[in-house]
């Protein structure tokens, strides 16, 4: 097969009609080549992605074993797990404090239905995002000791609780911290604070802190087996199976957006498996209510699940997912199922209003590196979904803040790659222009009085603008593969997809198909542009452009001219609706063809 060389732009195109060029990921591959093969094409996929050859095999089938560290060597995590020992021996009360999204609700369902498994009954705690706000107050803390807690584990939250934690303290309530979110210098007084963020971690423990909050509990959970089997606890009792959790593992891995390098690989992959047995009760009624009728693959974790038990934190009851992921009635699960799938479409119906708000916002932002857009009466709860938007229609980081009447911004920002977000809102809070802050590279949140948010625009720009200006000098469209029209069918998508799970960090195989004709090209849907295309060996495919009627991109497509030929770049997916699979292709950009 041939390889096209690295630096060559990829069909001449160095200015699509995105206004990027296109160039090879890797080596690339030439799909054209009668001498093609796609298992040479997954070996450079591979290799493309960070794997050396020798861990080629451990990548494409990744084992739980294979990637699983020693818990013990994070800092914390045994006193955590010997702490937690304790209470399931004695039988004392512990409350899970979690997050409202995703990855805080299925850490504390994970950690609860592993004690439960022990013989413990834990309680779970969800703040209310609207009453509460994020994280662990020092009063909802105290109010839980006084209630009868003899220990409260925070998952998801926590690692910058600095007064909530010292007030806790004050009180007598015992707190482990289970988080990823970065850490500062100084941490929180927490009985353990278990994170492979700390700065004071050691390197192979810090090499894993692209994990979401739900592999950290699960570390935990493992250490807490460990102490226990070590205590003769198991010699009378049936040891927990473990591997049965890793459904909530993989859908809080890729709902949070975690680097699916690893460890993370090795949960998605195995947890897929998992929750296509469909055992745990929840997550087989929210995969009916997301109207899946065949097993989740990891994009629905994404696009279906995750969206709808995040509903429940943004527009509704904030402790309904870990409702719904730890009952074991059937008739409960079906109806938090239902209500998470109408306050998903209650919440799309919000996202809208405010996403047309926030970009009628945009042209008073061109000067900025950081899209930074405020609103009063915006509700907080889908300002990080609108943050994302506003990102991918930028290609610059952007923080959307939600002003209540009392003139305190609730704020989430989404950033791009190679520009540590997190970071810069953690200096900001340090610079006193935050109420409070914190976040990882790519995602943060922030609490701001709204007589400061124009403080806090110029402090990100300036402390920003040389990463952002570096990442936009390296933006390109990195594209893996070079196919012909014919050449674009399932048995090449069923090749590729050997490659996954495919998400943050691992991503999903980007092609270029042509040079194709538009037969038919029209709008579907909310704004979607379906083409059907044809090529000069007579190869026909399907082509999806969503949400970009009034983009560039849509635009062009709609209104070429007759015999116009085009590049089309994008992800090659199966289309199953019809009488039999087909390949079309989700496009993400196109050229003019020479």
């Amino acid at each position: 097969m041939r390889y096209p060389a690295r630096m060559q732009y990829v069909c001449d195109i160095e200015r699509s009609l995105s206004g990027q060029p296109w160039r090879w990921r890797g080596n690339g591959a030439d799909a054209r080549d009668p001498g093609f093969r796609p298992d040479d094409l997954l070996t450079q996929l591979m290799l493309a992605r960070g794997c050396s050859r020798e861990t080629l095999e451990a990548n494409l089938n990744p084992s739980i074993t294979g990637f699983l560290p020693d818990p013990a060597i994070f800092r914390d995590m045994t006193l955590a797990a010997e702490r937690l020992a304790d209470a399931v021996e004695k039988q004392q009360r512990v409350t899970v404090f979690g997050d409202y999204d995703v990855d805080g609700a299925t850490s504390a369902a994970l950690l609860i239905r592993f004690l439960g498994q022990l013989g413990l009954t834990a309680d779970a705690y969800i703040p209310d995002r609207l009453m509460e706000g994020y994280g662990p107050s020092g009063e909802a803390l105290v109010r839980l000791g006084q209630q009868g807690s003899d220990l409260v584990v925070t998952v998801d939250c926590g690692a910058m609780a600095y007064d909530a934690l010292s007030e806790a303290k004050a009180a007598g309530v015992e707190v482990i911290v289970v988080d990823h979110h970065k850490c500062g210098v100084e941490l929180p007084q927490a009985l353990a604070l278990v994170n492979p963020n700390r700065l004071d971690e050691c390197d192979e423990a810090a090499s894993h802190g692209h994990l979401a909050a739900v592999g950290v509990a699960f570390l935990l959970a493992v250490e807490i087996r460990r102490v226990l089997s070590q205590r003769g606890y198991f010699k009378t009792r049936t040891k927990p199976q473990l591997l049965d959790l890793l459904d909530l593992v993989a859908l809080g891995t890729v709902a949070d957006v975690a680097q699916l390098k690893g460890l993370n690989r090795a949960f998605v992959a195995q947890g897929l498996k998992v929750m296509a047995a469909r055992r745990n009760v929840g997550l087989n009624a929210l995969i009916d209510a997301s109207r899946l009728s065949r097993a989740p693959i990891c994009s629905d974790l994404g696009f279906a699940l995750g969206p709808r038990i995040n509903a429940g934190g943004r527009v509704g009851k904030s402790d309904l997912g870990v409702r719904l992921l730890t009952t074991e009635d059937p008739n409960e699960a079906r109806d938090i199922a239902q209500t998470l799938d109408m306050l998903n479409e209650e919440r799309r119906a919000i996202e809208g209003a405010v996403q047309t708000a926030a970009e009628e916002m945009l042209p008073g932002q061109h000067n900025r590196s950081v899209a930074l857009l405020a609103g009063e009466g915006w509700h907080p709860g889908v300002i990080g979904i609108v943050a994302g938007r506003i990102k991918e229609k930028t290609g610059k980081p952007a923080i959307v803040i939600a002003i209540d009447a009392d003139g305190i911004g609730k704020g989430s920002g989404r950033s791009v790659s190679g520009v540590d977000l997190g970071a810069a809102i953690i200096a900001a809070r340090d610079q006193g222009l935050l109420v409070a802050g914190g976040g990882h590279a790519m995602a943060a949140g922030l609490t701001v009085k709204a007589d400061q948010v124009a403080a806090l625009a110029d402090f990100l720009d300036e402390r920003l603008a040389g990463d952002i200006a570096r990442a936009g000098d390296e933006r390109a469209m990195m594209i893996d593969a070079l196919l012909s029209p014919r050449g674009l069918n399932p048995q090449f998508v069923g090749a590729v997809e050997r490659g996954g799970p495919y998400g943050m960090g691992w991503p999903a195989p980007r092609v270029v198909a042509g040079p194709v004709r538009i037969v038919k090209c029209d709008i579907v849907g909310n704004g979607h542009v379906r083409a059907i295309v044809q090529g000069d060996d007579g190869g026909r495919f399907k082509a999806m452009a969503f949400r970009a009627a009034d983009s560039v991109l849509g635009q062009t497509l709609l209104h070429g001219g007759p015999g116009a030929k085009y590049w089309l770049a994008g992800r090659a997916k199966i289309d199953d609706w019809g009488a039999r699979p087909a390949a079309e292709l989700h496009l993400e950009d196109a050229a003019i063809a020479g």
